[in-house]
């Protein structure tokens, strides 16, 4: 069944229900919405687009967004949703390997003619107007799509090299949907979740169960995370809730705290905010619980299975009566419903618990492959499991605690050592805001450990006082050898940091 069918079932029963807003002001109810979308999908086919065709959504976060993305599913078409961060000439390599025909743009991020485009529409010109006009004729029934064909086209960051294109199939994401409501949180008709974070990535994913739900889905004014912003947008419309890297997390809790504000006033504001993405640090949640309560929900997954490999539930999450509940809160949780989690050796067999090797998931939403990629579909899915390139930990209870991406390990004098691990540590020394540990070569040692500090504002620290702090928690030899201290840390637009940054930087300043 097609995702199409969600919408057009919620047209259906609860036509006058409001769906989409545009900051506070109402842009359409679901019948408006299904309208716009149905007419839009008759229009590309008219046009000549065809079932199976590819589209590029390469916008700001919008209404339209939800719009066009239901429209071409509603025409059978793909959706190649595209980082708005991205140069055109990214953008340009990805419609060629996608082999795109038409794109949806807005003109912040496309302010000239994409390059392999049939055509290009701005999403807020007076063409975008006249395809999503409402059809005089009977609005026509969603193409018929099979359960695997493809629906979203989702390009990697590319960190390693040119990114690759994982195909998501309808199963894939009708399953990461209604994972959802058994994993992460429980959603009914008077809910809404907002679009902070960029809506070509997880955050626009999480619309699909929301539409299953007939929630409401809002679009702040200014289109990204203005933390005062999304405060009051929770408060005027009902508590919101959200998709968010922890970068975004720690703005919110940063904003919270400097405007006095506790866990009650958070409530009114937020009702789940569900996190992943990149490491959210133990310190970084203990105080986002103390500022603003139990409203947390951890999820990890990654492009390959959308969303859905583990969870660390909100209750997880807030018993601090658990004995350990430290070690169970730098975790990622247990195995999603419909998947499987195991971590093994480089030979596939299961490792024993406490053992760290690299995560392995199974299951309905791991990808169909990458896109005219066989040779890296071959190696990234062997038997059916998907092999993450993450590095962690099983506990007894089937938890899931993450060391590190495997490339990002480093090995020192023929020792092996987890950035993150030291990271952590870090965190918690007085005068650090962020941090990000790498290696660099060197003649001696293989690797060293450089970290990159971001200092506190109006608190002093120095290398002495954090080499001390590291002394105190970890072994001598996880050590940093190097500390640096930079104004900023370089992330990619969904938050994460980018490390490959970090490790040149480190390489070509070896003191």
């Amino acid at each position: 069944m097609s995702l199409a069918h969600l919408l057009a079932r919620q047209a259906l029963t609860r036509p006058d229900a409001p769906a989409i807003y545009s900051g506070t002001t109402l842009w359409a109810t679901h019948a408006q919405w299904a309208q716009r979308s149905a007419a839009l999908a008759h229009r590309l086919r008219a046009a000549g687009l065809q079932p199976g065709d590819r589209v590029v959504l390469f916008m700001s976060n919008h209404p339209r967004y939800l719009e066009i993305l239901w429209g071409a599913w509603w025409a059978g078409l793909a959706v190649v949703p595209v980082n708005a961060k991205l140069h055109p000439a990214e953008v340009e390599w990805i419609i060629d390997n996608a082999q795109a025909r038409w794109g949806f743009v807005t003109s912040d991020v496309a302010p000239r003619a994409l390059a392999g485009l049939q055509h290009q529409i701005d999403i807020e010109s007076a063409e975008a107007d006249a395809l999503l006009a409402p059809l005089s004729e009977a609005v026509p029934a969603p193409h018929d799509s099979a359960p695997g064909d493809l629906a979203w086209l989702f390009y990697t960051s590319g960190t390693t090299g040119r990114p690759k294109g994982v195909m998501l199939t309808h199963r894939n994401l009708m399953t990461m949907g209604l994972t959802y409501f058994v994993d992460v949180n429980a959603v009914d008709a008077g809910d809404a979740i907002v679009y902070g974070a960029p809506m070509s990535h997880g955050c626009g994913i999480y619309a699909i169960p929301h539409v299953m739900a007939g929630a409401r889905h809002v679009v702040p004014a200014s289109g990204g995370v203005e933390p005062a912003e999304l405060f009051a947008l929770g408060q005027a419309l009902g508590p919101l809730s959200t998709f968010a890297a922890p970068t975004i997390v720690k703005r919110l809790v940063d904003h919270a705290e400097a405007q006095g504000l506790g866990p009650d006033d958070a409530a009114r504001a937020f009702k789940t905010i569900v996190y992943g993405g990149a490491p959210m640090y133990l310190a970084d949640i203990q105080r986002a619980l103390r500022v603003m309560g139990p409203r947390f929900v951890q999820i990890y997954g990654q492009g390959e299975t959308p969303m859905v490999a583990t969870a660390l539930s909100r209750r997880h999450i807030a018993d601090t009566t658990y004995p350990d509940h430290a070690a169970r809160l730098a975790s990622v949780g247990v195995a999603q419903t419909p998947v499987q989690v195991r971590v093994a050796g480089p030979d596939g067999a299961d490792l024993p618990l406490g053992e760290v090797g690299e995560v392995l998931v199974r299951g309905d939403t791991v990808m169909a492959g990458y896109w005219r990629n066989p040779e890296a579909t071959a190696a990234a899915v062997r038997d059916g499991w998907l092999w993450t390139g993450d590095m962690g930990t099983l506990d007894t209870h089937s938890f899931l605690t993450l060391k590190d991406r495997s490339k990002d390990l480093l090995i020192s004098g023929g020792s092996n050592i987890y950035p993150r691990e030291v990271e952590e540590v870090l965190l918690t020394a007085p005068g650090v805001h962020e941090v990000a540990v790498v290696g660099a070569p060197d003649p001696e040692w293989g690797e060293v450990v450089v970290a990159f500090v971001v200092a506190a504002p109006e608190q002093a620290t120095d290398a002495a006082a954090l080499d001390a702090h590291c002394l105190a928690h970890i072994a001598r030899f996880k050590r940093p050898k190097r500390y640096v201290f930079v104004d900023t840390l370089p992330k990619n637009n969904y938050g994460k940091v980018l490390k490959t940054q970090l490790r040149a930087l480190a390489a070509q300043n070896p003191n």
